[in-house]
């Protein structure tokens, strides 16, 4: 049986185990030496592929693809970049196949969220468009936690343990600090139109350690009048407050808080600044001293406190996508299929592409309390799980020993130069 190459690349935001999904799409492969040939990286994603930009990672060793593992962020680069429909730019899918048939690629394994959900439903097409034989799969990931059908998208868990750990420290500093000085503290996380992430800070707070926690969701129209008064109750309750919104917070007529006037590749609302927006309301309306902070890439990036929940599922979504590949599937993704709540356990599924792409998953409403500042009994028990155990990486000198791998260039084949536009 003759071989066939890989290419993998990473899209989208990079997340806290992006790598570790690297890491077992690239370790399947190469213990399925007899059907897989060698796996090739795009460099900068998809754009790796058109302008073919590929890397060898043959050339990596094996300890240092396991390091992947514990090494945060996209290690052969990631991009934000939108395939256009094959009508709109026939162009970029012959590109795709001249780059595919000059390096022998069968296998097509994009690791990204929804968007890249539907580059791969798009690359999938090819082979009974363009006459290409070519199984592509797409491997979940987004900290945003937004695609549909799967129980949870790597990434997430980890970005949740991040967000609930720093409200918890943020909010016993406050109270520290809350009788003569700041009595109200702003934490701004990622979410554009799902409060997944503002969700997680509600874990803070539980039984055992009950705070002064208020969350904004992008799901729910912000009331100033409510939440200027929730401030104000548990300040006078408690001494202090902490507040979690969600950059993707909105006005009742549905404008962004924090909308910059500035749109992104995918055409997407750059947000980002919606914390001092809201402190400055808590000054103004009640005149509480305030501190704010964006956790920004810091919540993404944070793979010495990452969910070992969230790490082996991510590396079983890229060894399931190998092995979905190898049984012939194409146009799918694995999935993470939720058994019990606790204890927590968990199988891999598998979704069509088709069910997948440009569907956004947002909070159920039965997972905010009914207040709308917080989280339910559900949402708690859905959240919870993810969070669970440590997978710190190895430390060198104090700090976390991650791998930067050499990224060996593959000669290029074609003798065509591709413009992106």
């Amino acid at each position: 049986m003759s071989t066939r190459n890989v290419f993998y690349a990473q899209s989208g935001g990079v997340t806290a185990v992006i790598n570790a999904s690297a890491c077992g799409v690239i370790e399947t492969a190469r213990a399925h030496a007899a059907r897989i040939g060698t796996v090739f990286a795009g460099r900068n994603g998809i754009i790796g592929a058109l302008t073919e930009d590929l890397i060898d990672t043959s050339q990596e060793s094996a300890a240092d693809i396991a390091a992947l593992r514990h090494t945060p962020s996209g290690a052969f680069g990631s991009c934000r970049y939108k395939l256009k429909s094959l009508e709109q730019n026939r162009a970029e899918y012959e590109r795709l196949i001249e780059v595919f048939r000059a390096h022998d690629i069968g296998y097509f394994f994009y690791n990204g969220g929804g968007d890249s959900a539907d580059t791969c439903l798009k690359v999938s097409q090819l082979s009974a468009t363009l006459g290409y034989p070519l199984q592509a799969i797409h491997v979940p990931k987004t900290v945003d936690n937004d695609l549909p059908i799967t129980d949870v998208c790597p990434g997430f868990g980890s970005v949740a343990k991040y967000v609930a750990v720093s409200v918890r420290e943020a909010s016993f500093d406050v109270a520290s600090m809350a009788k003569t000085s700041t009595k109200v503290f702003v934490m701004e996380v990622m979410g554009r139109h799902a409060g997944w992430i503002a969700a997680a800070g509600g874990l803070a707070a539980d039984a055992d350690c009950p705070l002064p926690i208020i969350i904004l969701f992008p799901e729910l129209p912000f009331d100033q009048a409510r939440f200027l008064a929730r401030v104000d109750e548990l300040v006078k309750t408690h001494g202090y407050c902490s507040v979690v919104v969600s950059e993707g917070v909105r006005s009742p007529d549905g404008q962004f808080l924090s909308d910059q006037g500035i749109r992104d590749a995918f055409g997407h609302a750059q947000l980002g600044g919606v914390a001092p927006v809201i402190a400055n309301l808590v000054r103004e309306g009640l005149k509480y001293k305030y501190h704010w902070a964006v956790a920004d890439y810091l919540q993404r990036a944070a793979r010495h406190i990452a969910s070992k929940t969230d790490v082996e599922q991510a590396y079983a979504l890229g060894r399931a996508a190998v092995e979905l590949a190898l049984a012939g599937r194409n146009s799918v993704m694995p999935t993470i299929v939720r058994e019990s709540d606790e204890p927590y356990r968990w199988h891999i599924g598998e979704a069509k592409l088709e069910d997948v792409a440009n569907q956004e998953r947002k909070m159920p409403r039965d997972f905010i309390s009914e207040d709308g500042f917080g989280i339910s009994e559900a949402g708690r028990r859905y959240l919870l799980p993810l969070i669970q155990g440590e997978d710190y990486p190895p430390y060198r000198h104090g700090l976390p020993d991650y791998v930067r791998l050499r990224n060996i260039a593959v000669p290029k084949k074609t003798a065509t130069h591709f413009a992106l536009k």
